[in-house]
């Protein structure tokens, strides 16, 4: 006699699923008025029947749409993992973040010298955890440092480590500069965020011509790089307006194949004093995405004429 065993999904219990959604989102969501009222969104809709979902992917469309309903924060969500996720705390979003890394010649997936000794830097899809990604975007920055101008890429980004942010600021400005301030849910100062005092390698430095280009896919932190560099002037923002993603999150759990993203600060700007939540970086020079990259080159050119 022989015999077979399955594997099933983990069973989904609805309930007590969106019972520990809206208790983490009611305890740590930014805005605390707001959290009350998607908690007790939450708790209502569950109670109504409006999450008798099938399957983990379709709660987390049903609970996603709820969850931006109230404010439209994009970074508010459930996300759903067809393969299951690690249960430590913001465990899942490293993990999938980690597969992107290995796949992306680790964050930086163009280098290349152009017409006119331009230079065009893409970094993405993300901006990878920086002890990960601080050797190979230090290998980029120098070598993209004796150019006479330098367009960077963001088009393809969508977030990630507002402190590899800081170290490839440090390498296009000069000086200790000061980016932005995380303000606590209470509105208390979490933490700034400054250029580090020394980079490894050559910089580009504060004086040369510097483009960069966005899409309607650019977020989170790619938006805040963007934005940092053209609030202190430093370079021309060429493409689309970003999707409008400032607060940063963090993930729990909340299933094998669910976790949950929740904004618990809020950036403010120190040249600005705001952010660019919901509204997106608006470019200098507003463009096609597609078209961005020719855009930048030639305004480059003509400026370096």
């Amino acid at each position: 006699m022989t015999s077979t065993s399955t594997t099933s999904l983990p069973e989904l219990d609805t309930a007590a699923v969106v019972e520990s959604i809206a208790d983490l989102v009611g305890a740590n969501y930014v805005f605390p008025d707001v959290a009350r009222q998607l908690a007790a969104l939450l708790r209502r809709r569950g109670a109504e029947g409006s999450y008798r979902a099938g399957t983990a992917e379709e709660l987390a469309e049903a609970v996603t749409a709820d969850l931006r309903s109230v404010n439209g924060d994009l970074h508010l969500a459930l996300k759903h993992h067809a393969a299951p996720v690690p249960p430590e705390r913001g465990a899942a979003a490293l993990a999938e973040m980690r597969r992107e890394f290995d796949a992306s010649l680790c964050g930086v997936p163009r280098v290349e010298l152009l017409d006119g000794g331009v230079a065009v830097l893409e970094i993405g899809p993300t901006m990878f955890p920086l002890d990960w990604a601080a050797q190979p975007l230090a290998a980029a920055l120098s070598l993209v440092a004796p150019a006479r101008a330098l367009i960077l890429d963001l088009r393809r980004n969508t977030g990630g480590d507002p402190d590899t942010v800081a170290f490839v600021c440090g390498y296009l400005l000069d000086g200790r500069t000061h980016l932005n301030t995380m303000l606590s849910r209470q509105g208390e100062l979490a933490e700034q965020s400054w250029t580090p005092p020394f980079v490894p390698g050559a910089r580009f430095g504060g004086s040369k011509p510097l483009s960069v280009l966005t899409s309607g896919n650019t977020f989170s932190a790619a938006e805040e790089l963007a934005y940092d560099l053209q609030q202190l002037g430093r370079a021309e923002v060429v493409g689309e307006a970003t999707r409008g993603g400032a607060h940063p999150r963090e993930g729990w759990t909340v299933h094998p194949h669910l976790e949950l993203s929740v904004p618990v600060a809020r950036a403010v700007n120190p040249v600005s004093g705001t952010n660019w939540e919901g509204t997106g970086v608006r470019p200098d020079v507003p463009c096609d995405a597609g078209a961005a990259l020719d855009r930048a080159l030639a305004r480059t050119v003509a400026r370096l004429a």
